[in-house]
Formats: structure tokens, C-alpha cells, sequence
């Protein structure tokens, strides 16, 4: 059976079925357009270094991890770029760039040919589990 690939949103996201576990963030990895997906094979090895017992999930077309008491990060799909979002942001050193409307969270915007810092990536995942986990 050939199956099609999942439909991207209008902001370029993919729609992905909502699912706990690595398999649905999987699936939306590698539904990510061109570039983006080796960007979130990336970004998925280097939550997983950094907490080896994340807890993965896909809800509203968005991989979360996670631990025991919530949500620390996640990542999402534009057109021209791929977000990273640190729920406790706001609590990080260096605190990340981007503002959210949203209390305490901050963003990544990682565009096309960007220089990833996998090791500033990485220890904001450190501090990020180290602060209570979000509940969405």
C-alpha cells in the first residue's frame, strides 16, 4: 500500500495524528519539508542526549518532550524557518531570543543554512529539565 505524505499546514507545518510516544515524533520528522526534517533528526538526538528518559508526544501538530511533570520543549514547522520552544524560557541562561505572548517561553527560529549551536541547544535541554515541566 503507498501511502501519501501527510499534508502540510498553511504555516508549513505537517499534520501529524496526536500520539504519545517516539513513533508519532518520528512520523512528524520525517514529514518535515526539505531541510527541515534532517534539522528535527537533529534536534531529537540532541534531547535525547541530553535526557536519555525523555517523554515524546505529538498534540496540535507538534512534537513535545517531556518528563514526569510536564513539558519542556518543543519544536514546530514555518515556511521559512523551524521554532524551538523552551516552555520555561524565560528561566534559562542565556535566556533564549525570541519573546512568546506566552508567560515564561522563549524561541529558537532556526532558519535555512543557519549554523546550528548544538552545544548551547543542548544546555538549555539540561537546564530546561531541571525546572518544572509545563502542562498543556
Amino acid at each position: 500500500m503507498i501511502q501519501t505524505p501527510p499534508k502540510l499546514l498553511s504555516s508549513g507545518n505537517p499534520q501529524i495524528p496526536k500520539g504519545d510516544g517516539n513513533e508519532p515524533v518520528q512520523a512528524y520528522i520525517a514529514a518535515m519539508p526539505g531541510w527541515k526534517s534532517d534539522l528535527g533528526r537533529r534536534l531529537d538526538r540532541i534531547v535525547e542526549t541530553a535526557f536519555p528518559a525523555v517523554r515524546k508526544a505529538v498534540k496540535w501538530n507538534t512534537p513535545l518532550y517531556g518528563k514526569e511533570d510536564g513539558w519542556f520543549f518543543a519544536m514546530y514547522c514555518y515556511k521559512n524557518h523551524v521554532q524551538l520552544t523552551f516552555m520555561q524560557g524565560a528561566s534559562l541562561d542565556p535566556v533564549p531570543p525570541v519573546a512568546s505572548k506566552v508567560a515564561g517561553t522563549r524561541y529558537v527560529k532556526i532558519r535555512e543554512g543557519d549554523e546550528l549551536d548544538e552545544a548551547q541547544i543542548a544546555d538549555w535541554l539540561r537546564q530546561a529539565v531541571r525546572l518544572p515541566g509545563v502542562r498543556l
